[in-house]
């Protein structure tokens, strides 16, 4: 069987990749199980290069072919904001919950026509032979006026698709993974993942 690290080391990532890539054949694994695996450096301007990164040092690392997505979350009435930095928005040690109230407490008195965001994923499939591809999944959606739930990772509990009345993190694995940023892309990914 194929071997495929998922270049994570947030493990509710990997249950929720895992669940997406399933049944295409592949073993796969978390980076976090190679003993001295490297914590890579996000360093890029971009979701692409982020990504890209990702997947390389861990694929040369391991000598396995590595998959890595790295996701932004857009506000507008932020500026866009906290984009690429979306997993450290309240500081560099920062937990889920730290982020969610940063972006609440900064969107004290948005209406809610006006609380419109984007979530986006660039993943990286990168074999071996250094072979790299790239696709991208995003969704639009609003940011509730509070946290519907305690639930879920990241901005799951404050993240709601267009034509849902529900968060992500009041969604099953499945159902998030049919309409979120990440799993459209896993989903263009699992295309790739079959022909290699």
């Amino acid at each position: 069987m194929k071997k495929l690290v998922l270049a994570t080391h947030n493990r509710d990532k990997f249950k929720e990749m895992t669940q997406a890539l399933s049944g295409l054949g592949w073993e796969i694994f978390p980076a976090f199980e190679f003993p001295g695996v490297p914590d890579v450096v996000e360093d890029g301007s971009t979701l692409e290069e982020n990504s890209l990164k990702k997947a390389k040092e861990i694929s040369q690392f391991t000598g396995l072919t590595a998959l890595s997505d790295d996701t932004g979350l857009f506000i507008d009435a932020l500026n866009g904001d906290p984009g690429i930095y979306a997993a450290r928005f309240a500081g560099e040690k920062c937990t889920y919950q730290d982020n969610v109230n940063k972006v609440l407490k900064l969107m004290t008195g948005v209406p809610i026509g006006a609380r419109r965001a984007v979530f986006r994923t660039v993943i990286t499939v990168y074999e071996p032979s250094g072979k790299a591809d790239q696709v991208a999944g995003e969704v639009a959606g609003i940011i509730t006026e509070k946290a519907m739930t305690e639930k879920g990772f990241g901005y799951d509990p404050i993240f709601m698709p267009e034509g849902f009345s529900k968060v992500f993190s009041l969604m099953t694995l499945e159902e998030k993974n049919q309409v979120s940023h990440r799993g459209r892309a896993l989903q263009k990914a699992r295309l790739i993942l079959s022909k290699a």
